[in-house]
């Protein structure tokens, strides 16, 4: 296979965004979870330990406002403890979405986040970012530029 007019990997580097929630952290399994995104080749460009605020958690599901299940969400995240990630990697976006699975942990794949983990269709684990826009603005709710360490 020719690699002639193939961009180098570098150009395939790209950053994604990721909380481990509240189910993560209550049942002790985020470093089981860090394992897998490390073991995949990603590195952690940021990471931390907070307790999200109302208007994190609205701004971060902006995406699903006014959907049934939006007041659900918001509450199942704000004010408990989640690890919030920044991961760099090749294709991060996409794999990691790949890597957790389906939004309905009963529908994800054996082998995926969720699928292994998760039983709660709202506190599945994990979220990760749908798309570079959707990671721009998603880790600047808890990141500054200055945090983000490659």
């Amino acid at each position: 296979m020719s690699l002639i007019g193939r961009p180098p990997l570098e150009m395939d580097m790209e950053r994604t965004f990721v909380m481990l929630k509240p189910s993560c952290v209550e049942r002790r399994i985020m470093g089981e979870v860090i394992a897998r995104f490390e073991r995949k080749g990603f590195n952690i460009v940021s990471m931390k330990l907070i307790k999200m605020s109302r208007q994190q958690a609205e701004e971060l599901y902006s995406a699903h406002r006014g959907k049934h299940f939006y007041d659900g969400l918001v509450a199942a995240v704000t004010g408990k403890p989640v690890l919030v990630l920044v991961l760099e990697g090749r294709g991060a976006v996409e794999v990691v979405r790949r890597m957790i699975g389906a939004t309905d942990p009963i529908k994800a794949e054996p082998g995926t986040i969720r699928g292994d983990y998760g039983s709660d269709i709202t506190d599945n684990i994990v979220h990760a970012s749908d798309s570079k826009e959707s990671y721009e603005r998603e880790y600047r709710l808890f990141f500054s530029d200055q945090e983000l360490v490659s």
